[in-house]
């Protein structure tokens, strides 16, 4: 077992200008402003930051650069973006107004953005997020386009794909999971870990330490991402944000 701090990564969701939070990628609740939220992650240590666009490639956009720069520049911690990324000149603005990792959705899958960009920034800074969903007769298999659109390869084989292609990380995020808070999907995510030599970053489903606890324990993942678990709180999921405390998140893999 790594004796490593466990790395614990909120996830925001923004849709144009607003932070929202999904059931199984459908019902965006609106939460609040996301600059607020990213300072009440500052204040409360979380060690690195996801935000998602989520209706970016749905409607063609490209990233919101000017929105972008706004949070960013509130973010004391690394910051990782995706949606709507669809090129190396796309990378490079979101890295020059401070963004450290780029995450790369459907673009990773038809095309060879993730080649092109991990020759021009490094693999370190390029995250390939693998929307991974349930089938009908058993299995996995990774969607696209907001888990609207099939890639018809499983986990695994998208994984090893996507390493070739010079990812340096995986975000791996189940959206049959996703705002449920009934626990992580650890089979999958420790066959995703053993096939890739990067570092895998589990999301969907958290919705405990337990649960998260239990994931590092049995997958092997670098990281968990979680929302819901650190937006919403109560039985009428009133928007709230928490995090654990930094010796809460060092228990984590005690």
């Amino acid at each position: 077992m790594s004796t490593l701090r466990p790395r614990v990564i909120p996830c925001l969701q923004l849709r144009n200008r607003s932070l929202v939070k999904t059931r199984r990628f459908r019902d965006p609740v609106y939460l609040g402003d996301p600059v607020n939220a990213v300072k009440i992650f500052n204040d409360k240590e979380a060690d690195e930051l996801i935000v998602l666009d989520i209706t970016a490639t749905a409607e063609g956009r490209a990233p919101n650069f000017e929105f972008i720069a706004e949070f960013a520049s509130e973010c004391f911690m690394p910051l990782a973006y995706g949606g709507g990324i669809t090129s190396p000149e796309h990378v490079a603005r979101l890295f020059a107004i401070g963004i450290e990792k780029a995450v790369i959705n459907t673009a990773a899958f038809d095309s060879d953005l993730v080649t092109r960009a991990a020759r021009d920034f490094g693999s370190q800074s390029i995250v390939v997020s693998m929307d991974v969903k349930k089938g009908l007769l058993g299995g996995h298999e990774v969607y696209v386009r907001s888990g609207t659109q099939r890639t018809r390869l499983d986990p695994v084989a998208y994984a090893r794909r996507m390493e070739e292609a010079g990812a340096g990380e995986l975000f791996v995020n189940f959206i049959d999971l996703e705002g449920t808070q009934s626990g992580y999907n650890t089979e999958v995510l420790a066959e995703v870990t053993a096939a890739a030599r990067i570092p895998v970053i589990g999301c969907g489903g958290a919705g405990t330490l337990e649960h998260m606890r239990a994931a590092f324990t049995e997958t092997g993942v670098a990281a968990l991402a979680a929302a819901t678990m650190f937006c919403l709180h109560g039985k009428l999921r009133a928007p709230l944000i928490s995090f654990p405390t930094p010796e809460e998140v060092a228990g984590l893999r005690a």
